[in-house]
């Protein structure tokens, strides 16, 4: 006797799985992913790159504090003062130090020594957004000393700098003969302030500015 499969009226035979539909929906689950792991990724670093952009234009703009601060000190600092390296807090070289580099100079450098580029003034530790700021001012002189009599007459070496000649000579003023010269000198150096401002994340802005 033999034996037939049969199926209800209506009904077609069942056909093997083969599982192609969750095959396909594995590979597309897999590639959802993938991009929604590249989106935030790109996300991220969007946000880290806009972060590091304001920790460093916040720097830059606190370097203000450091030029001021030297402003100040400068403007009290007595004419003989200025002809040499007298200052021990390490904010002044009365020299313009021709090898002179912000970005490789030893900021922190003990003790403060001109010559061997090292040593700043620390004008404050944290300005309250975690930034350090430090500045160092040099004479625009290439030597030390006096502007009239650096050296012994015997020294063949001749004094070099940049000046503003007071009100009256003959020298250029670069508007100093609208104002009192800070320094009683008869020839005004220039000085140069530099500033390094170390904040978060590593952030390191340098600002210098001349003045008379």
């Amino acid at each position: 006797m033999t034996t037939r499969n049969t199926c209800p009226a209506g009904t077609a035979p069942r056909q093997g799985q083969r599982g192609v539909v969750l095959f396909i929906s594995l590979i597309v689950l897999v590639a959802m992913t993938l991009a929604g792991i590249a989106l935030f990724r790109q996300v991220g670093t969007g946000v880290i790159i806009a972060g590091n952009l304001a920790f460093k234009e916040n720097a830059t703009s606190v370097g203000d504090l450091g030029v001021e601060l030297a402003r100040v000190w400068l403007m009290n600092t007595k004419a003989a003062g200025v002809d040499t390296n007298s200052d021990l807090a390490g904010r002044y070289c009365a020299a313009w130090q021709d090898n002179f580099d912000p970005t490789t100079y030893n900021w922190t450098g003990s003790p403060n020594d001109c010559a061997n580029n090292r040593g700043s003034f620390l004008a404050t530790a944290d300005d309250g957004t975690g930034n350090e700021v430090r500045y160092v001012v040099h004479r625009m002189c290439r030597y030390i000393g006096s502007l009239n009599k650096p050296y012994p007459p015997n020294d063949t070496k001749a004094q070099e700098c940049v000046i503003l000649g007071a009100a009256g000579a003959g020298g250029s003023k670069g508007g100093g003969a609208y104002g009192v010269l800070p320094l009683a000198n008869t020839q005004q150096p220039y000085f140069r302030i530099t500033v390094r401002v170390a904040g978060p994340r590593n952030t390191v802005s340098y600002v210098q500015a001349m003045m008379y």
